[in-house]
Order: C-alpha cells, then sequence, then structure tokens
C-alpha cells in the first residue's frame, strides 16, 4: 500500500534590471509560515471561512531571522498584485509582480507573497543578501510553489 505524504516548497527569484541595461538576480529558497499553512488547510477544508487567494506579493528592508511565527516582514517596503500562473496537470504554481522605476525603491532584503493588498495573512517569507534598487531599475519577484 502506497501513502501520499503531501509537501509544499517555495523559492524565490529576484530579477533586478538597472536603468543602464545591466541585471542582478537573487535566488533562494523560502519559509511557508505557521499562518501560511493555516491558509492552505481553511482553503482546502473550511467551508465557512474560507481565506482570499494569494494575490500579492511585497518587499521590505528588514533583516530580522526568518522564522516560522512571522505573519508579516519585519519592515515592509512595498506590495503589489502579483500573477498567479499555473498549467494543470502539473505540480507547480508561480506568483509574479513586477516593481518598476519609482515603486520599493531601497536596499531589499526580504519579500513575501499575502493574500491581501494590506494586512491579510502571509503565506511565506525570504530573507536574502541585499539588493539595492534604484529610482530608475524595475524589479521582478517570481514566488514559485511545488508540491510533491
Amino acid at each position: 500500500m502506497s501513502i501520499d505524504k503531501l509537501k509544499l516548497h517555495g523559492a524565490m527569484e529576484l530579477v533586478l534590471l538597472r536603468k543602464d541595461g545591466s541585471v542582478e538576480t537573487r535566488r533562494k529558497d523560502n519559509l511557508i509560515v505557521d499562518v501560511g499553512f493555516d491558509l492552505v488547510c481553511d482553503a482546502l477544508g473550511n467551508a465557512k471561512g474560507r481565506p482570499g487567494v494569494l494575490s500579492h506579493i511585497a518587499v521590505g528592508t528588514g533583516t530580522d531571522p526568518v522564522a516560522s511565527n512571522q505573519k508579516a516582514l519585519s519592515t515592509e517596503l512595498a506590495r503589489l498584485a502579483a500573477t498567479y500562473a499555473h498549467s494543470a496537470g502539473t505540480k507547480v504554481f508561480t506568483m509574479t509582480s513586477t516593481f518598476n522605476a519609482g515603486t520599493a525603491t531601497g536596499a531589499i532584503t526580504e519579500a513575501g507573497v499575502f493574500n491581501a493588498a494590506s494586512n491579510g495573512i502571509m503565506f511565506d517569507r525570504v530573507l536574502f543578501n541585499v539588493i539595492n534598487k534604484g529610482s530608475d531599475d524595475t524589479l521582478t519577484v517570481t514566488f514559485t510553489f511545488t508540491l510533491s
């Protein structure tokens, strides 16, 4: 007899396109936080209180270590609506936001996926080496979630 075990893995990729055309990237696995797992459980089984779907990506300048009990970024700088993508029959989905020139300018060190434009439930958080986004730069953030 085979027993299925569900696993959920998240990874983030940042691509910074500078005004001069140069590109800087960061790739790192992220931590799905406790309230993120609660969101999954409630989405699957709570017919009376289902949470809103994942819909936004936030970036910030905080440097607090990542911990499973966190409910927000340490120092949120900006949050944008994200585009969801999934191909039927696969076990992967992505959430992507692009922070254009003039948005989220600063020394970015953290990111997460949320289910609301403000506050809401933080699904995951990742901390990474600083990526300095200038006012004329464009930053694309993609979170890839793989179920297995």
